[in-house]
């Protein structure tokens, strides 16, 4: 099917579910599992395998991405569960990851003590599946049960089973959940809230649960008690559980009427849900602290007449706002120009506000504690061009554990506790490639409206400026995620110490200057991320950096729409794109698993008027015949429930039947995140970076 935007607008008196569901000669490719859908990812993945796994570079490639993915001196990721350190750990011996804790003077010293907790290799063999981890959720106050997420292949879908951490084993007749897209939470000891699939009735068209429920101990799924319904056309209802350092319990719903407007509504201890809270609904919420709900603010508001900006951090008071006093509400920070905090970087902690700012694409730490005089400050970091992560925080005292790293600084765990004015770094990764020879600039481009667009760009010191450097633009801009200066050990490896230039794309549609950088992106006005991308890619030509014969382009998910994007408005620009695990037929995103939560993103294309946007960019409606496009690496997971698969076997399809070059493989295995496995993961950079190098230095 193509579509043009001028036929879209023409089209706009039709009926809109005519022009969202109109069929392609490839819609049998959306049954993910079929014989016949199976059978050509099978053609597609036995043509593409040789042409990159047959490269003599490519052996070499994946021992070196495997040697980092399953590298022993890796920083073991810490996280608190009560007094102890818990980590998850994969490695070539223990391939699907053993769950393992020590206490937190032992995880401090150079060679900690492990124990381990929970094999998740000797449980997929004793239980011949395929488990991959996806967390655990553990019982507050006492910390002695956890409710352990199991995901077959590495779907979003889970399987929960409550597990003991003293006997180290799954409770016989405990709390187990059979594989959904759940959210559960602890409401107390024995008694468990959740959302997910119920039955008939109780999923929205997105997928997700819009029922929320109570279980008790020794209750089978049926004999849970309803406490609130949302509608099918939202993204899904979902319970929150926070607790403050006293031992206060506030027990949220959020009824997300969209993938960022949410309603949010307060369960009382008689186990009833009131009204809506008078809150906006473009808020995120972070945790509890002296019996104030922590929230940032996604949206300008005003209330009890005084206004508070989009972007700040806030202490709300939900019983006096319920009576609409103005004192409900507290500015604990507020960014200024060209500064944002990352909204899944605010955390809670026994008497502080932790939270990552970034002024302009730069990182810190900051820690708030409330006083009679208002909030007291601290802040941590100041690596140059640093990306900063909140890893973990404690669950009793203020103990805060964060990286900090640059593009070619390696990683630093660090540890800051209460009033310490400084944190102690705790462990560094080891340097994974040589960065002697490597410079870091950050520079801006012009886009198609005159915004200045910020790009960071990594490269060898003293290039020609002769446009021959073999440069790789990543790039996402959505869903207001940012895209700071993270070291990445398989970008260094095996791409810049071979030569190879990155350059990161801090496009509109992130969240790298706050809400409004994301919202300027939104919907109809999409196309701009993508005239950002272009610019930085043309900034990088105009410098005699590189030049469209030795330029190339990543990203997935999203970015993998950006990709598609980039493939069909133009194509004159890349010799290389890798499309992986993308959007890409936008006409029907909305009816394939997952999507239809992400209509506040894209728009509905249900309505002629928003369907006219979306198809004026959709990559599958606007491949056209007789178009040179460069030649694509396209890359999914048969078992991505997130973006569907579909998506991607489309594309090629209709690029094959056009009688275009194209590559695909299909991972069988993996899920969204596609890296569940080290081997496999290792396979997949090995070829991604194998294609780059065919195309951008040969």
């Amino acid at each position: 099917m193509k579509l043009s935007a001028l036929a879209a607008v023409a089209l706009l008196a039709s009926a809109a579910p005519a022009l969202a569901q109109t069929e392609s000669p490839f819609e049998w490719l959306e049954q993910v599992d079929s014989d016949r859908s199976m059978d050509w990812v099978r053609a597609e993945n036995a043509r593409t395998l040789p042409v990159l796994t047959g490269d003599a570079r490519f052996a070499g490639l994946q021992a070196d991405a495997l040697s980092i993915l399953s590298a022993s001196d890796r920083i073991p990721t810490p996280t608190f569960v009560g007094k102890a350190v818990f980590n998850f750990w994969q490695d070539e011996t223990h391939v699907r990851g053993v769950w393992r804790r020590t206490t937190l003077d032992s995880y401090r010293t150079a060679t900690p003590r492990w124990e381990t907790v929970l094999d998740l290799d000797a449980l997929s063999t004793a239980e011949q599946a395929n488990w991959n981890w996806k967390g655990a959720n553990c019982r507050p106050v006492t910390y002695d049960r956890c409710l352990v997420r199991l995901s077959n292949g590495g779907k979003d879908a889970v399987e929960v089973r409550e597990f003991d951490l003293t006997t180290k084993a799954f409770v016989d007749g405990g709390f187990r959940l059979p594989e959904s897209k759940q959210t559960v939470a602890w409401l107390d000891a024995d008694t468990l809230i959740l959302t997910r699939d119920f039955g008939p009735g109780t999923t929205t068209e997105s997928g997700y649960g819009m029922v929320v429920k109570t279980l008790k101990r020794g209750q089978s799924l049926d004999q849970a008690v309803e406490v609130f319904r949302g509608e099918s056309k939202d993204v899904s209802a979902q319970p929150d559980v926070l607790r403050d350092g006293t031992g206060h319990r506030l027990v949220l719903i959020h009824r997300g009427l969209d993938f960022f407007n949410r309603s949010l509504f307060r369960l009382s201890d008689d186990g009833t849900v009131g009204a809506a809270l008078p809150l906006p609904t473009r808020l995120e919420t972070h945790g509890y602290l002296g019996g104030r709900l922590i929230a940032s603010l996604q949206q300008d508001w005003t209330f009890a007449d005084v206004r508070h900006p989009a972007g700040a951090l806030l202490a709300v008071d939900l019983d006096r706002l319920e009576v609409g006093t103005a004192d409900a509400v507290e500015e604990i920070y507020t960014p200024k120009d060209r500064e944002a905090l990352n909204t899944d970087e605010i955390a809670v902690t026994e008497s502080r506000v932790v939270a990552v700012r970034y002024a302009n694409v730069r990182g810190q730490l900051l820690t708030f504690r409330p006083t009679a005089d208002g909030w007291e400050t601290l802040v941590y970091g100041g690596l140059e061009n640093a990306a900063v992560s909140l890893v973990s925080t404690a669950d009793e005292g203020d103990g805060v554990f964060f990286t900090e790293e640059g593009f070619t600084t390696p990683t630093r765990l660090r540890f800051a506790q209460g009033k310490a004015a400084k944190a102690v770094t705790v462990k560094t990764l080891p340097a994974r490639f040589d960065a002697s020879n490597l410079k870091v600039e950050q520079h801006e481009a012009t886009s198609k409206d005159g915004t200045k667009v910020p790009y960071f760009i990594i490269h060898p010191k003293g290039h020609k400026h002769d446009g021959q450097d073999p440069t790789l633009i990543y790039g996402y801009g959505g869903f207001q995620v940012s895209k700071p200066a993270v070291y990445d050990p398989l970008v260094g490896k095996l791409w810049l110490e071979r030569g190879g230039t990155y350059v990161v794309a801090n496009i509109r549609g992130g969240g790298e200057f706050g809400p409004a950088w994301h919202e300027a992106a939104l919907k109809a006005n999409r196309q701009r991320a993508y005239d950002d991308y272009f610019a930085v890619a043309e900034d990088l030509i105009a410098r005699k950096i590189t030049s469209p014969r030795r330029l190339g382009a990543y990203g997935r998910s999203n970015g993998g729409l950006l990709m598609g994007v980039a493939m069909t408005q133009r194509p004159d620009l890349w010799n290389a794109v890798i499309v992986e695990s993308p959007l890409l037929d936008m006409l029907r995103y909305h009816l394939l698993p997952a999507g239809a939560s992400w209509i506040g993103e894209y728009g509905d294309p249900t309505i002629p008027e928003e369907a006219a946007w979306i198809a004026a960019y959709s990559p599958f409606q606007n491949l056209k015949p007789g178009v040179k496009y460069p030649l694509a690496y396209v890359t999914t997971s048969t078992k991505d429930d997130r973006v569907h698969p579909g998506h991607a076997r489309k594309f090629v399809a209709q690029l094959e039947a056009y009688g275009d070059p194209v590559l695909y493989f299909e991972n069988t295995d993996g899920g969204h995140a596609n890296g569940a496995d080290p081997t496999a993961n290792a396979r997949r950079w090995g070829m991604h970076y194998t294609y780059l190098t065919r195309q951008l230095m040969d």
